[in-house]
């Protein structure tokens, strides 16, 4: 009978932890600290090879990537990557270092109490990165119009004459002349940064839109856009974020990694629903609850959606026609009885993940 080995790595940047139990030891085998660097590599190879049976090996995600996963499945060992938010702690246990770290993620690999997630590959990790390198850029797009307005109101100016940041707002801020010459730079730089991140996301979204309409994305991200509030960039998010939806058994498992369920504290006869539990995804999270809004006024075919779902699968109209009818009574209801609309907004946006869900069961790339 071989023996399993289990060992368990605390990744940093700087250094790994690795602690090697053999079997059901209680205490580890061996523990040792490597470098991340090629060297390191190779003698983490070498080490996990020449042990006698097989073995298992996990650490946690986070800032370093998956690069460790990928060069050890390359070399044909086991590894496998454990998701923090979902790792268990003891309530009481206030030490916590590398070594207690890595001896922790090995017993529970051996125990199966470790939350494993599914590492994408290469090619929809890039195009992941693009996709969040966009919204970033986003975020600064909006700080930078936010400094500016604030800027000009410090100094007596704001704009009253239709909706900011058209052509006439451009126009207008362009007529204004600060009296002081600091004051001036400032503003000058605060339209300079707008300008230069406007251009870097309208690169983005060419390149985004680019792969959802000629790649191995394109056949999910058409029958995603059946559905109301999601559009190319909403479902290019979701289809990298997340990966192949078919992973997930059932809608609820889906709804739980992205963080929308409530959550519930009960004991004994009492029972406290507590809010949604916002682990798993944010990015997805953030993007669903969004198009969520989009079910909270009447429902109405105009030409766009109307343009996304020509020529789609009858059975893909039908689902966004039940979505339609569902999400639209649910935003009703909820508000009618006095729940804030931001709360309701969550709460639909947790249901149209379960019509996401069905969309990716029946269209494959």
């Amino acid at each position: 009978m071989k023996i399993m080995h289990w060992i368990g790595i605390d990744d940093h940047a700087d250094k790994w932890t690795i602690a090697q139990f053999k079997g059901n030891d209680d205490k580890p085998a061996k523990e040792f600290e490597l470098v991340p660097d090629e060297s390191g590599y190779r003698k983490l190879i070498k080490f996990a090879k020449e042990l006698d049976g097989e073995m298992r090996i996990v650490y946690e995600a986070g800032p370093c990537g998956y690069e460790l996963y990928r060069r050890l499945t390359k070399a044909g060992l086991k590894c496998f990557v454990a998701a923090p938010s979902l790792t268990p702690r003891k309530p009481g246990d206030r030490i916590k270092t590398n070594r207690r770290d890595a001896r922790k993620l090995a017993r529970m690999l051996r125990a199966g109490e470790l939350t494993l997630i599914t590492v994408p590959d290469a090619r929809q990790e890039s195009i992941r990165d693009l996709v969040r390198a966009r919204e970033t850029t986003n975020k600064d797009v909006l700080r930078a119009r936010h400094q500016l307005s604030k800027l000009l109101l410090r100094h007596g100016y704001r704009y009253r004459d239709g909706k900011p940041w058209t052509q006439r707002f451009w126009v207008w801020v362009n007529q204004i002349e600060l009296p002081e010459v600091y004051s001036r730079e400032v503003m000058q730089q605060h339209v300079r940064v707008i300008e230069q991140r406007v251009q870097i996301v309208a690169e983005y979204n060419q390149m985004i839109e680019s792969i959802a309409r000629d790649s191995e994305y394109t056949p999910l991200v058409e029958g995603l856009s059946v559905l109301r509030g999601i559009d190319w960039l909403t479902a290019m998010t979701i289809l990298v974020e997340l990966g192949d939806l078919r992973r997930f058994a059932s809608a609820p498992q889906l709804m739980a990694a992205v963080g929308v369920v409530p959550g519930e504290h009960s004991t004994g006869d009492k029972t406290t629903r507590l809010p949604i539990t916002k682990t798993g995804n944010t990015h997805v999270r953030h993007i669903v609850v969004e198009a969520a809004w989009h079910y909270q006024r009447r429902i109405a075919n105009g030409p766009t959606i109307t343009r996304r779902r020509k020529g789609q699968a009858q059975a893909l109209l039908d689902i966004a026609h039940k979505c339609d009818l569902r999400l639209n009574r649910k935003f009703f209801r909820m508000t009618s009885r006095g729940k804030r609309s931001t709360v309701a907004a969550v709460a639909v946006g947790r249901e149209l993940i379960g019509f996401i869900w069905a969309i990716g069961q029946l269209v494959h790339p």
